[in-house]
Parts: structure tokens; sequence; C-alpha cells
């Protein structure tokens, strides 16, 4: 699935929030807010462009010419909430300021970076290091008699990614989590500038470490539509065995993971030794415990193992039981159960204001899911069982996650009794003209991710933006926890289970 034709309405830069809002209260759903510098394109502005799916498979994407002497447009976020990181992050990275927004601060770049330094302007070459500017970092408080502040992180205790959490609280109910991410940012999409399609994608797929079938498969969309590339079947068939496999070791070391959030310890280790049979599976298959280096423009970049393939029903016949037998154990726990009803509670619509995906949209009510909604690879062909609850707690993302793993499960039988034979890569079709542009997205574990990518000369990328289901879902873990104790708050963050590093990128 990718977009090379769908028609960009041009509008002036007044008028994007509106247009926005008209669509997303129509019914769609806000995707993304891309910046852009079009000088690389023979331009002499900037630009932005907001992009909503429409109900059904079409996208609406408005974009409106910025001047680069007076890079500020009306913010759209008091109209569109979803999209209020995506104008900080824009504003950071290209300097185009959202004026109106409701929280100004820095967000990718940190106190250290100068003022006016953008990193993702043309005119910043990609190696440059900006001199540090010390300030001081201002975090949002909340102030009053009995009120005080307890600062977690960014170095965490455990083998994690760096953030830091700052609680306003009396006693130990949360008033207000101040999460601030970024100290992993990478430039990913600054490196991938100027490089071929082929050369990015490895940059693409490891923006996240357990999240690479997803961004390699959003990103090769991408590529195929601005190319006109057919994918061949059997490449089509194995990507969703690949994102399957991926959702299924995601969604059981999930709920794992839920359990260590309380010290469930019989969850903690049946679930961890069950994800790792599930790594163990995929590197039979790919040669790669996470599945790196397998997806590509064009297909897959070599064959899934015969033997591995002809092991795996079994296989999965094991996991289905024990699956099962450890939720079982877990949900008959009133201990455990009673720590995770009613506790981090989203409701359906701040979930809905705050554009959540995947699990975190689901277990509120939200029924949204991209391999049903906009169908690609092979989804179209698949009966696609998408779980919901209405609830919003913990408990809720629980079994949402269950469900859905049990769900994956029932889909790889199903693949690996219609794999078809055949070639699993073409070349790709033709080159771009340079500043088309195309949008590929994936359902991974975490919910929807999306890639922008505009071709420059000779097939190359001019501009890349990867909007990772994290980056959409780490607002709404913060608005999840005012209102809980503190000691909830590694519950609640692990029933989300969301990755820094395609947040950072």
């Amino acid at each position: 699935m990718g977009e090379a034709d769908d028609v960009i309405d041009h509008v002036a830069a007044e008028a994007l929030g509106p247009r926005l809002a008209d669509e997303v209260g129509g019914g769609g759903r806000f995707v993304m807010l891309v910046g852009l510098d079009e000088r690389g394109l023979g331009g002499d502005g900037l630009a932005l462009e907001a992009v909503a799916m429409r109900p059904g498979v079409g996208l609406a994407r408005l974009r409106a010419d910025v001047p680069l002497t007076a890079a500020a447009y009306p913010s759209v976020t008091p109209l569109v909430p979803a999209a209020h990181w995506d104008e900080r992050e824009t504003r950071d990275l290209f300097g185009i300021v959202p004026v109106g927004h409701p929280d100004p601060r820095r967000l990718v770049l940190h106190e250290r970076w100068p003022r006016g330094h953008h990193p993702l302007r043309k005119d910043v070459p990609a190696g440059e290091r900006p001199p540090a500017a010390e300030r001081q970092f201002v975090p949002f408080e909340v102030h009053g008699e009995g009120v005080y502040q307890l600062p977690v992180g960014p170095i965490h205790a455990g083998i994690i990614e760096p953030g830091h959490f700052r609680f306003s609280a009396i006693g130990e109910r949360v008033l207000h989590l101040d999460a601030r991410l970024f100290f992993a940012h990478r430039g990913l999409e600054k490196l991938a500038e100027g490089r071929t399609f082929a050369a990015a994608a490895p940059l693409v797929e490891r923006a996240c470490g357990i999240c690479t079938v997803t961004h390699a498969l959003a990103y090769a969309q991408a590529v195929e539509a601005l190319t006109r590339t057919e994918v061949p079947p059997r490449a089509r068939w194995a990507r969703v065995l690949l994102a399957e496999l991926e959702r299924l070791y995601n969604h059981v070391g999930d709920l794992g993971n839920i359990c260590a959030g309380i010290g469930f310890h019989p969850g903690i280790s049946r679930l961890g030794w069950l994800r790792e049979r599930l790594l163990r599976v995929n590197d039979g298959l790919t040669g790669h415990r996470y599945l790196t280096g397998v997806v590509a423009p064009g297909g897959l970049v070599f064959d899934l193992d015969a033997n591995a393939l002809a092991a795996l029903p079994a296989i999965l016949d094991d996991v289905t039981v024990e699956l099962a037998s450890a939720v079982r154990a877990i949900v008959r726990s009133e201990g455990v159960m009673a720590r995770l009803h009613g506790t981090g509670v989203v409701s359906r619509e701040t979930a809905e204001a705050l554009g959540a995906l995947g699990v975190a949209a689901r277990a509120s009510g939200l029924d949204l899911d991209l391999r049903r909604d906009r169908p690609y690879a092979a989804y179209g062909e698949l009966a696609v069982d998408v779980v919901t609850a209405g609830s919003g707690d913990v408990a809720a993302r629980f079994h949402v996650r269950a469900q859905e793993a049990q769900a994956s499960l029932h889909v790889l039988r199903e693949v690996l009794a219609r794999l078809p034979g055949g070639r699993v890569v073409v070349p790709l079709a033709s080159t771009p003209p340079p500043g088309d542009s195309a949008l590929g997205a994936a359902e991974g574990p975490r919910g929807a991710s999306w890639t922008w990518l505009r071709a420059g000369a000779g097939g190359t990328i001019d501009r890349l933006r990867l909007r990772s289901a994290s980056f959409a879902n780490w607002p709404v873990v913060a608005a999840a926890v005012p209102g809980n104790l503190v000691p909830d708050f590694p519950l609640i963050n692990k029933s989300f289970e969301l990755c820094y590093a395609c947040t950072d990128r």
C-alpha cells in the first residue's frame, strides 16, 4: 500500500488548520504533519503538508507554503489536538513556528542546542555539530500547597532507553505527568537525504529494534508507490507472515511486561520464555531474531528458510496452547486483575482527540486497524479480526493484546496454507521525477506507522518523514497517568509498552 497519485491540495497557511479540522470532523483520522524545505527542489521557501486518512482508503494531503523570512502559521493543534507533537517537532527541525500552540516548548532539540539552528533545513550539513549553548530546561509543573515534584530518569535502573518523567503529585496521587523524550535522537531523516532508496532502507528499519518489519514495510510501500513497482505474490504473502510474527512476539513480551509492572513472576517467566521461543522461530526463518534485513523495496531480500517454514505449523500449535494457558493463569489471579482494572484509564474521547493508535486506541473503543481499513501486502485477501474493548484501562489493553496475539496465530496458519511459490523480489520499475511524493503505512504491534517520502534527483531521497505509532501514543500515556498513584506508573507505562527509539529517530 502506498499512494503516489494522491492529489495535493494547495491551501493558504491560515487555512491549514480549518481544512484539516474539516477532514477530521468529517470522519477522517489525522496521519501526520510534514515540514519541507523547498530549496532542495529549486524553490525558495519552506512548506507544510498535513495528511489525514479519509473514511475508506483515500488520503487528504493539504500543502501550505511558508516564507523563509517569516516562517510562521496559525497552529492547527487547537483545532486538531493530535497534531501537537508534530507541530512542536516541525518547529524544532525546520523553524516553522505554530503561532498559538498551547505548548511552545522544544520537543526534539534539547536546551543545549543553540536557538536558530534547525537541522532539517537544506543549508545545514548532515554532519554539522552545532555549538552547545547552556540553557535551563523548563518543565511543566503544577504548583500549589502540598504539591511536590518527582523527577524520574532519563537513565533508569533496567535495560531501557532514556526518557525523563516529571510527576507533579500530592502524596502519591499524580496531578500531572510531563514526559520528555528524544535523548536518543539520531537524525535518521537527515541521514537519509541524498541516499538511494536501497541505501536508505537499512536506516529506516533500524529506527527501532523491535518494529523492524513495520518500518521496513511502510518505507518499502512508499518506494514502490513512487516507482510503480508491483511486488510478487510470494513476497506479499511472506510480508504478512513476517509482520504477524513481529506482532506476536511483541504482544507476548508486552503481556509479560505488564506482569513485570506489578511483580507477578509466574506471568513474567512463562511469557518471557514464550517470547524467546518466538524469537528463535524468527531466527530460523530469516537468520535474525528481530527480522532485520528481510523486507526491502521490491519484495524481500531473500526467501524464507524452507525447513523452518515446514516446522512452523507445529510450533504455532504449541504456542497457541501455552499462550492461552499463561493468560488464563493471569486473569484468574484476583490480585493481578485488581491492579489492572480501573488503572490508567483513557476515555474514548481522549483517545480520539489525541490520535491514539493500535492497542491504545482499540482498548478505548476505537475500531481502527490499517490491515482491514487500508489493506496492504496480502491483507486484502485475509479476514482480519479487529479486537476492541471499552474500559480503556490497563485490563482492557491486556485483554486486547492477548486476543490480538491469538488472532495473529490464526492469520499465520492461513498464510502458511496459502503461501504461493515464485520469486520474492523484482527490480524497481522506474525512477520517479524529483518532487514526486508518496506515503506508505503498516499496522505494527503498537499501531499504524507511516512513511512520507519525496524523491530527489536520480532516484535519491529529498525528504523522508517517519511517524511511528509510539510517537503518536506517548502523549496518550501522559494523559492516562493523572489521578493514579505514582507506583502505578510502571504498570500503566508497560500496558502501552511504547518504543523510545522510533519516537526519537
